[in-house]
């Protein structure tokens, strides 16, 4: 009897343990991801991929890791530059919080760059009308020789073969996508694993969210986001500021108004405002270029071409140093970044250059003329027009020209009421001539 008591109780140990176990890991796992399922934090990142973007990312996760919440990430890239991307990747991947990568809205995509920035997510999500792929790398400083463009391939393709492994997603095709540029729409997407699912809109996405597992090295935690609150984040001061001016194209702009500015104030003291206008543009394009991928041989030409042109306006080369210097404005707008995506748009440069080239001719050559003129200002402004005399002049007396009244010498007498002409200035004492005399 006691031995089949024994028997029973063993069995019955032996029937219960799977099941012990498991609900240890549910209760191990289960607070864990209820914890991260609690409230949702959303950002949108659109544009190119530069370090402004990754400054907004890196505060999103930064908030998101310390109150255990969900980050939702709005993405909308053509790619950016390489080097931003994998310090973005660094973060997504190393990120407590989880991340919920959303191509969207309808039209967006999630090319080259952006590619791997969808595989690096916990969560990868596209809305209705979008495409992802094309992740070739390129360069805009020229043509790549064949072993240089062959490591950089094998490099990104790597890359992106190891982020989505890391991540469960088709490895063949983010290998493809780098290779051979290869893309999807967002059915094509889902049906090769490349992303998780296609939402319509955020309570769609965050309902289907709901349940979904990730991992956070051995541990396997899962989402709780049906009905979550959403906490939309808004780029703050700094993030705008460098959002707006790390635009190629403003970039630009501001650099080319800071030389306008500091030119001007050099040929004409004391204007001020130029000055100030300009070295603040300066400043600001000096801050966004920082930020982006500069190809110094251009601001280089964009310098020589701006010194050609103001040569032209002291030298008269006949037109031979306004056209160098508009042709050398032209090439460096062209060759001022290296990334294929960063470029500075071909109406901007062209009509740019061109105000520049007036610029030089208009203010610039007006201010040289002005420098040219006689001195229009004290007793020499004074030489050329006529005076009354106000007591005799033989030779010497006084004459009286716009209410004030001078002494003056004549080179013949004069007589009062009578009008002279000023011929010179010397000190307080003009030299003059009867008017009536003159010829």
């Amino acid at each position: 009897m006691n031995a089949a008591r024994l028997a029973a109780l063993l069995a019955m140990a032996v029937w219960l343990a799977p099941a012990s176990a498991l609900a240890g890991d549910a209760v191990r796992t289960v607070p864990a991801a209820a914890e991260q399922g609690a409230h949702v934090l959303a950002i949108e990142l659109s544009g190119a991929v530069t370090p402004g973007m990754d400054d907004a990312l890196r505060s999103a996760l930064e908030r998101a890791d310390a109150e255990h919440d969900v980050l939702l990430v709005r993405l909308d890239t053509p790619g950016g530059l390489e080097s931003t991307m994998r310090e973005m990747i660094k973060r997504l991947l190393a990120s407590e919080a989880p991340v919920i990568m959303w191509v969207t809205p309808a039209g967006a995509h999630a090319a080259s760059a952006g590619v791997l920035l969808v595989m690096a997510s916990d969560i990868a999500v596209m809305s209705p009308g979008t495409d992802i792929g094309a992740a070739t790398p390129i360069s805009m400083t020229g043509p790549m020789d064949s072993t240089l463009a062959r490591k950089v391939t094998n490099d990104a393709a790597a890359l992106a073969r190891s982020v989505a492994l890391q991540r469960g997603r088709n490895a063949d095709w983010a290998e493809q996508a780098v290779r051979r540029a290869v893309a999807a729409n967002e059915r094509e997407a889902v049906v090769l694993r490349v992303v998780d699912y296609i939402a319509g809109d955020e309570a769609d996405l965050l309902a289907k969210a709901d349940g979904r597992t990730y991992r956070r090295g051995e541990r396997l935690l899962t989402l709780h986001t049906r009905g979550a609150s959403v906490t939309h984040l808004a780029p703050d001061f700094r993030q705008r500021l460098l959002r707006g001016i790390a635009d190629p194209n403003i970039a630009y702009l501001l650099m080319m108004l800071g030389f306008y500015g500091l030119i001007f104030e050099m040929q004409n003291p004391g204007a001020i405002l130029p000055g100030v206008v300009g070295g603040i543009s300066l400043l600001l394009s000096f801050f966004a270029l920082s930020t982006l991928p500069v190809n110094s041989t251009g601001v280089a030409l964009l310098v020589l071409g701006l010194a050609f042109l103001l040569a032209e306006v002291k030298v008269h080369s006949h037109g031979l140093l306004a056209v160098g210097g508009a042709i050398a404005l032209l090439l460096g707008g062209l060759m001022l970044f290296k990334a294929d995506t960063l470029h500075v748009a071909l109406p901007v440069l062209v009509g740019c250059t061109a105000a520049t080239v007036l610029f030089f001719f208009g203010l610039i050559g007006a201010g040289m003329r002005a420098q040219q003129m006689p001195v229009a200002t004290g007793a020499s402004a004074l030489v050329g027009r006529h005076a009354l005399v106000v007591e005799r002049l033989a030779p010497e007396g006084r004459v009286r020209i716009d209410g004030e009244v001078w002494n003056a010498v004549a080179d013949r007498a004069a007589e009062t009421g009578s009008e002279v002409r000023i011929l010179d200035a010397d000190g307080l004492t003009l030299r003059v001539r009867p008017a009536h005399k003159e010829g």
